[in-house]
């Protein structure tokens, strides 16, 4: 809820809807439609964003770069302590085979690499040295990945939550 407050906060400046805009075309983008399920917990998208007004443009991008600091900080600072040993080190390697799965089937820049003959280890190098994949995993229910699962890989609306 505090990085979405802090990435609506960033984009107001640049008119009304420009967040919501931007989070609905992350949702969308980054949606595994083969699982019927989001490739993580959302956040902003706007590639070939281009209006016409390089100034304007530019501002917004500054803008968001710009908070990402005060958006992220807070979340580091209370999650730092968090246990990670193997339990948590599989379930993230796990994630992280939605991150190649989407990388692979659905990026267009991943894509458009491979389809046109570029370097193909030189494309691939931005996955993840390590992954898994699990059949038909299912997480332990009460656990914390079944309250990722279930709570934060939902495309919810961040900003309408009330809890965390």
């Amino acid at each position: 809820m505090h990085w979405h407050r802090t990435a609506r906060d960033a984009c107001e400046p640049f008119g009304e809807g420009t967040y919501k805009r931007f989070k609905d075309w992350c949702d969308d983008y980054f949606y595994l439609k083969h699982r019927d399920e989001p490739r993580g917990v959302g956040g902003l998208f706007f590639d070939d964003h281009n209006t016409g007004d390089f100034e304007q443009d530019f501002g917004l991008m500054k803008a968001v770069g710009d908070s990402y600091i005060d958006a992220y900080e807070p979340i580091v600072r209370r999650r730092m302590d968090h246990p990670f040993g193997d339990r948590e080190r599989d379930f993230q390697l796990y994630r992280r085979g939605r991150y190649v799965e989407f990388n692979l089937v659905y990026d267009r820049g991943t894509l458009f690499g491979l389809q046109s003959g570029g370097r193909t280890e030189s494309i691939l190098m931005s996955l993840p040295p390590l992954v898994r994949w699990d059949y038909n995993r299912t997480a332990e229910p009460g656990s914390e990945e079944a309250r990722l699962t279930d709570y934060f890989l939902t495309g919810r609306n961040w900003l309408e939550t009330q809890d965390d």
